[in-house]
């Protein structure tokens, strides 16, 4: 700050010795000698240190010292200049006096100069000590942005890297790539990758996996398949990870054949062991086998891997074990289960989870938590998939405290349920008509951190419908509103229903004036409760009139409202308009 105080007032006295053509040499003289003073004053360069000190922290000494250099020049050859013209008369005086104006001005000027870029250069120094923050700083904000599906936040941060000259790595571009793929915007993720090649960095196998997973999901293999020639193409060798990406999805669409010719081209090409990629190959292939329903061809390939001499691995174990529990075999499982133990192979998570999920499925919850407890001593620890299929299968069988259990041990493990093992449980009390306990759960829910969701509430609604507290379940479709949740379709549906079962009409057409306006589209269920309201109220001719409203629209039509108005009919004593209804109801069928 100092030396912008020298510099301004030195050009404050310039100026007033220019414009001031009417002052006398003696008086300009003294001015000059002010100059003078001004100029040779050293600067306290140590305020200038604590300054810059302040904001960028220590000034480096070369900085120091060569600021410290011009200011010493500057001094000495402005004391020379007033030696040598000591003793010189004021009539010779007027020309050099400019010339000496001009002279320190310049002077000035190029110390102030220099001055500025050294300052200048101290700046760029600290901000290059803190680049390498600031980009690892970025980076992980765009993964984290990623992760939480914000990709337009992420995309903006990594444009705004690149336009100042920094290139996030090739992670963070493969994070924003599976982003992308998971969102459903793969032509921007295709984009993304193009422009990789161009700009960098260069894609890896990473990428073009994650992409071609991408388009498998969607069932877009053919582009899948350009992107593994593009790999060949830019010399990104394929690794197991494509091989299973590609095989699965050619297995999915039943082009099995296919799948081994591929699969055989890439082991061969990229010279895996002989051995390894055999059992790779037939293991991927008994796979596809089992979940296309073909059982016994996928057991002749596990017969011809044992006769073979192959050596086995969990992998191969596990997709065998799997494609018992998928052909509803169990005990068949167990034995699967029986020869990997002999073998020396421990059975992983996801052993355990196809066993526990299978046991569940035919309603033997018991034997399925005791496969829970096996896996526990044995050292596997459950994860959320253990949990969630367990606690969903005792709902299910209404043992709702023992699901409760469960849940707090998941709570005691660290592990935070997902929304569905929580509506699981809320949806079993609810069932049971315990619509307290249902809501105290939501409330342990949410303080885990857990927001209910749309299902939550539909579930909670049903229950107190069920319950016969219909001001309540219109509480509840208050509340979601006030948390950012609209009501859907089932939501509109239930209170319809309940609505009509009390013969309320009235409020009953209101949810269904307010589904339009919410822009659903009423189907059969919404139709059939409003059908039921009319009957029950007697209204047989308005019943008779939206059925027929309903015929028309194309909205496919079950049995329900036929059973419902042939119901009222007989009930009338109208056999004739009931067989009439029932001959339609048949000629619809055909």
């Amino acid at each position: 700050m100092q030396t912008l105080l020298i510099a301004s007032e030195e050009s404050h006295i310039v100026l007033r010795l220019v414009n001031g053509g009417s002052q006398t040499l003696d008086f300009i003289k003294d001015f000059v000698v002010r100059i003078g003073d001004v100029i040779c004053r050293k600067p306290n360069f140590d305020l200038v240190d604590q300054r810059i000190s302040e904001h960028n922290g220590v000034l480096p000494c070369a900085l120091q010292a060569m600021i410290e250099t011009v200011g010493d020049q500057c001094q000495l050859r402005t004391k020379n200049w007033f030696s040598r013209r000591k003793g010189c008369n004021n009539e010779r005086e007027s020309q050099p006096v400019f010339n000496v104006l001009d002279a320190l001005l310049k002077d000035s000027l190029e110390r102030l100069k220099t001055m500025r870029e050294c300052i200048s250069w101290g700046h760029m120094g600290s901000s290059f000590c803190s680049l390498e923050a600031n980009y690892t700083q970025h980076v992980t904000i765009i993964r984290t942005l990623c992760l939480e599906g914000k990709l337009g936040a992420a995309i903006w941060l990594k444009n705004k890297m690149i336009h100042n000259d920094l290139v996030p790595d090739i992670i963070t571009h493969n994070y924003i790539v599976n982003a992308l793929c998971k969102a459903g915007e793969l032509k921007k993720a295709d984009w993304l990758v193009s422009e990789m090649l161009y700009w960098g960095p260069s894609p890896t196998c990473a990428t073009y996996n994650t992409l071609m997973k991408g388009y498998c999901l969607v069932d877009n293999v053919d582009r899948a398949l350009d992107l593994f020639s593009t790999m060949g193409n830019r010399g990104v060798l394929p690794n197991r990870v494509t091989c299973n990406v590609l095989v699965h999805a050619l297995c999915k669409k039943g082009l099995l054949e296919d799948a081994v010719k591929l699969l055989e081209e890439i082991l061969v090409d990229n010279c895996f062991d002989k051995e390894r990629s055999n059992l790779i190959t037939s293991t991927i292939l008994m796979d596809g086998y089992f979940k296309s329903g073909d059982t016994m061809q996928a057991l002749v390939l596990w017969n011809d891997m044992i006769r073979r001499g192959s050596q086995m691995d969990v992998t191969a174990y596990n997709v065998v074990i799997h494609g018992s529990c998928l052909s509803q075999d169990v005990t068949v499982a167990y034995q699967y289960l029986s020869e990997m133990l002999k073998s020396g192979f421990l059975p992983d998570v996801f052993t355990y989870n196809t066993l526990i999920s299978a046991l569940c499925k035919e309603g033997k919850t018991d034997e399925a938590c005791y496969i829970h407890s096996v896996m526990s001593r044995l050292g596997v620890f459950p994860d959320q998939i253990s949990y969630k299929m367990l606690i969903t299968g005792l709902c299910v069988q209404g043992d709702v405290m023992k699901a409760s259990e469960f849940l707090l041990s998941m709570l005691e493990s660290s592990i935070v349920p997902e929304p569905v093992i929580w509506n699981a449980i809320i949806d079993g009390y609810g069932r049971t008509g315990d619509t307290k306990k249902a809501l105290s759960i939501r409330d342990q829910m949410v303080k885990f951190g857990v927001l209910p969701n749309i299902f939550t509430y539909n579930i909670l609604i049903h229950a107190h419908i069920k319950g016969g507290k219909i001001a309540e379940a219109y509480s509840l479709k208050k509340e979601m509103i006030l948390n950012g949740l609209f009501p859907d379709l089932v939501t509109y549906n239930l209170l319809v229903g309940a609505a009509c079962g009390i013969g309320d009409i009235r409020s009953a057409l209101q949810l269904h004036d307010e589904i339009l306006r919410r822009g659903y589209n009423p189907d059969i269920i919404t139709y059939t409760e409003l059908i039921k309201g009319y009957s029950l109220k007697g209204k047989l001719m308005e019943a008779e009139k939206l059925f027929a409203i309903v015929q028309r629209s194309g909205i496919p039509v079950d049995h329900v409202p036929f059973l419902i108005l042939m119901k009222k009919y007989c009930k009338w004593r109208d056999l004739d308009r009931a067989f009439d209804l029932y001959q339609v109801w048949c000629e619809r069928d055909k």
